[in-house]
């Protein structure tokens, strides 16, 4: 059994779990993404062999011997559909790199921490067979970074319905209305916040009349309400273009009565589509989307030549020079082969809160201690990055804006 034991823990160690230092070698997406499904097959193995030894250890003497200190774990659920993945990469990549980081320093009280990645196809059967991993595995006490949006949302349900113990921390959730939910712990901006943001920037410029765009019928269902909300606040009159099945000629069809600024709701692929199909117009056009998009990403694409793109963050501008900014951009370069995008960096601002709030803790860590920390809800600042809570809800909302102009650079 020492054999088998010693050969998994070899094997844990080239992947970067446990106590192994941080390896000098970088990491590109590829390789991440396939040690990651290969952690997720022997993590449950690893347990069973450390459960087997010890109880077999245990029957052969009567001696007493100290208890070896409780692993711990977190879990993140991203959901790798090809709708969402684009965002959850790159969450994942900043989420895995803060552990990686936090554990080069010790981990929790000089042991470390086990980030435990579930991959999900975007089915809800997928969601269940994920969750109930996580739910039969003791050793894991918090959930945290879910990703994308439609996902975390279903978890949060499912937490809620369950009436389950597990604290759900920092999640990618851009719904408002989840933030009721006594085991959901946000820190990123909602859409709803997000949409204000941009909005009210635009209408002290002047804008009097939006049209929104819709990349799904699913997206117009989560948004709208939101939308015409906040156009009411501040006065704008709403044109809410039909849901269409393809993007790019949605954007060809555009007339010249249609308003010059666009509140574009939808994922990086599908806001490529529309903006190639606005090339042609003679009519200047100004997009506005939320954080879902990935500039660095549009840019590879081949989004419009003519048309500026402006895109709200839930987190600073990946260049701004705040510690938790410079950071991230320090840590990411040691360990993985990624530029610095804004997506990433919320991945890893979720672990590092994570970690602070467990490491604020003076007792074990049990799902039920965790969730009891969480619901302290202290004000914490995490490098500049603050997170404050009245009620029990966040009291304010960290939201900037980044461009992707006209001739394909990216500014801010």
């Amino acid at each position: 059994m020492n054999s088998i034991v010693h050969k998994i823990i070899q094997t844990t160690r080239k992947l970067w779990i446990g106590d192994r230092p941080v390896s000098p070698h970088k990491r590109n997406r590829r390789e991440f993404l396939k040690q990651s499904r290969t952690i997720g097959l022997l993590l449950p193995v690893s347990l069973s062999a450390m459960v087997l030894q010890t109880t077999h250890s245990n029957a052969q003497t009567s001696s007493y011997r100290p208890t070896a200190p409780r692993p711990i774990t977190v879990a993140q659920m991203v959901d790798m559909s090809s709708t969402q993945q684009d965002i959850s990469k790159d969450f994942t990549i900043g989420s895995r790199a803060a552990w990686q980081d936090i554990n080069a320093r010790g981990g929790l009280r000089g042991s470390p921490v086990t980030h435990w990645t579930l991959e999900t196809d975007g089915s809800y059967q997928s969601l269940q067979a994920a969750w109930a991993q996580v739910r039969d595995n003791t050793n894991c006490v918090m959930l945290f970074g879910t990703a994308a949006d439609p996902l975390a949302n279903q978890l949060s349900n499912i937490l809620r319905t369950e009436k389950s113990t597990l604290a759900h921390v920092a999640p990618w959730l851009q719904n408002s209305s989840q933030e009721n939910n006594a085991h959901i712990f946000e820190i990123f901006a909602t859409r709803g916040e997000q949409i204000s943001h941009a909005l009210k920037s635009l209408s002290v410029a002047g804008l009097r009349t939006l049209s929104v765009v819709f990349a799904s019928e699913a997206e117009r269902v989560q948004s709208l309400s939101d939308v015409r909300s906040i156009a009411k606040i501040l006065n704008l009159n709403l044109q809410e273009q039909a849901v269409a099945t393809d993007l790019r000629e949605a954007g060809k069809k555009l007339s010249t009565t249609d308003a010059t600024v666009i509140l574009f709701v939808g994922g990086t692929p599908e806001l490529a589509q529309f903006s190639q199909g606005l090339e042609k117009l003679t009519h200047q056009r100004y997009i506005v989307a939320l954080a879902d998009v990935n500039l660095q990403t549009l840019q590879q694409m081949g989004s419009t030549k003519t048309t500026p793109i402006i895109v709200t963050q839930a987190v600073p501008v990946v260049s701004s020079a705040l510690p938790i900014v410079r950071e991230y951009r320090q840590v990411l370069a040691k360990l993985f082969d990624e530029p610095p995008t804004p997506l990433s960096l919320a991945g890893y601002i979720s672990a590092r809160y994570a970690f602070e709030v467990l490491h604020s803790m003076s007792g074990p860590f049990t799902r039920a201690s965790v969730l009891d920390a969480f619901n302290r809800r202290q004000t914490l600042d995490i490098g500049g990055f603050r997170v404050a809570y009245s009620l029990n809800k966040r009291s304010s909302a960290y939201v900037t804006q980044s461009m992707l102009s006209a001739n394909g650079r990216v500014i801010g």
